[in-house]
């Protein structure tokens, strides 16, 4: 027998600009709106923030901009970063070469660049902090949207489950599908939003021979990566895919061709 579904409980979302993007937080639960809650999300978003002045390769003096240009050693800079370069190291691998944090810059030197696994790891881990500092309030569902790519947790039976839109890169109005997702993560990479801005690290060009790439998988630090390393593929990354287990994608094509592979279980 399923449980009841409710929709008497308190409800909140917040909205604040962090990493040049906005960034939601959505909570439903006993406390969501109460002033505990109110403070928790707020030490999420300063641990979004923190990351942000950390990894940043847009502000000249953060530690990633150091190592960027050579000023740093990476064995030298703070454990945080190591750590997130020593994942880029590990998306490479699973990739087959499709991602990278060493990317040609404009004269083609090879400059560290680890922000195609950053935000996707960030949210992650605020994501997990949030929920541990809310479980002394007892059950509550939670979700973070940054823009787009989303880490979701329903920690009650009595909710419904968070539906997410995907959108149609053609047009950003419409909805290709939506997905009913209880935990879990979805994230998706394309043009749409930034235009050309995905490079491939065997060429240091960028690539545009999907206009999307949406994948769903347990956790959004590596559904992130996985998008990226499909986007970058194009439509070779249907194989590829289909052996990452627990990990569900959907591609758009550029003639608006949907290739779905696996389905979500979560």
């Amino acid at each position: 027998m399923s449980p009841a579904v409710t929709t008497e409980l308190p409800r909140r979302a917040w909205v604040a600009q962090v990493m040049s993007l906005p960034i939601s937080i959505h909570l439903r639960g006993p406390v969501a709106e109460s002033g505990e809650a109110s403070d928790l999300v707020a030490e999420a978003f300063d641990d979004l923030r923190a990351d942000e002045d950390l990894f940043s390769i847009w502000r000249p003096d953060s530690p990633a901009s150091r190592v960027r240009d050579g000023r740093d050693q990476l064995a030298d800079a703070p454990p945080r970063l190591r750590q997130v370069a020593a994942l880029c190291e590990l998306a490479g691998q699973r990739t087959g070469g499709a991602f990278s944090a060493w990317l040609p810059d404009a004269s083609g030197v090879l400059r560290f660049n680890p922000t195609g696994l950053v935000k996707g790891w960030a949210v992650q881990q605020a994501f997990e902090r949030l929920a541990a500092r809310l479980r002394r309030f007892g059950a509550h569902d939670l979700m973070i949207n940054a823009g787009g790519d989303i880490a979701a947790a329903c920690a009650r039976t009595d909710t419904p489950d968070w539906v997410i839109a995907i959108e149609d890169p053609r047009d950003r109005s419409r909805m290709l599908r939506s997905l009913h997702l209880r935990t879990g993560a979805v994230a998706t990479s394309g043009t749409a939003a930034r235009g050309a801005h995905i490079v491939d690290p065997a060429t240091g060009r960028p690539v545009e021979s999907l206009l999307s790439a949406t994948v769903i998988g347990p956790e959004l630090t590596w559904a992130d990566v996985y998008a990226t390393a499909a986007f970058v593929k194009g439509p070779s990354a249907v194989g590829w895919l289909a052996t990452l287990d627990q990990h569900a994608a959907l591609l758009v094509e550029p003639d608006g061709r949907l290739v779905t592979v696996g389905a979500p279980t979560h």
